[in-house]
């Protein structure tokens, strides 16, 4: 019996030591966090593609005797491409207006042929012209050199919007014998495609 006993309170004593625990703390192994690779975020938007759209604005027109402002309205249309930071493109664009005159000539419309060459801001797209422009009359017609600087903004990725200047210089205008300068400035609205 004393056996039975003695072995009872081993048994005993043993149960009761393991539910005890101690007053130190249960030692904690360190979690070890593995670092996730995220995906770079594209910031800006892909200039690459053709655009058509509108443009409206102000021209100032003057010749060796005289000048005239009015507002004028056109349509264009081009294809960029976007090589990183930098952009490459070409545009044909139609502006007209109404009394835009010299002297007893009524100037209707400039067709322009221009190369866009630009720096990739991401959303922003900000570019210099330079190309070749006809300048139409009511009786003459001639061609000049065109150049101007711009800046455009995507507010969607199919939508953009900016601003243009642009100066003209037609040498001669016709055979003549006047030198004619003008000067636009246009904010413009796109749809790229």
């Amino acid at each position: 019996m004393k056996r039975i006993l003695l072995s009872s309170a081993v048994a005993m004593t043993a149960a009761t030591a393991s539910y005890a625990g101690s007053a130190d703390p249960a030692p904690v192994e360190p979690m070890v966090v593995e670092p996730v690779a995220v995906a770079p975020m594209q910031l800006g938007g892909d200039w690459t593609g053709a655009y058509g759209g509108l443009s409206l604005g102000q021209a100032w027109v003057e010749d060796d005797d005289n000048d005239d402002s009015e507002m004028i309205y056109g349509v264009h249309g081009g294809y960029d491409y976007d090589f990183g930071q930098f952009v490459l493109g070409g545009e044909l664009d139609y502006q007209t207006g109404d009394s835009l005159n010299l002297g007893a000539e009524d100037v209707d419309d400039v067709l322009r042929l221009k190369m866009r060459a630009g720096y990739d801001l991401n959303r922003t797209l900000v570019y210099g012209v330079l190309g070749a422009a006809q300048l139409n009359t009511d009786n003459f017609d001639d061609t000049g050199w065109v150049a101007g600087l711009g800046a455009e903004y995507l507010v969607t990725d199919n939508v953009s919007v900016g601003a243009e200047y642009l100066y003209h210089q037609f040498d001669d205008f016709d055979d003549t014998g006047l030198d004619i300068d003008a000067d636009t400035l246009s904010l413009r609205a796109n749809f790229r495609f």
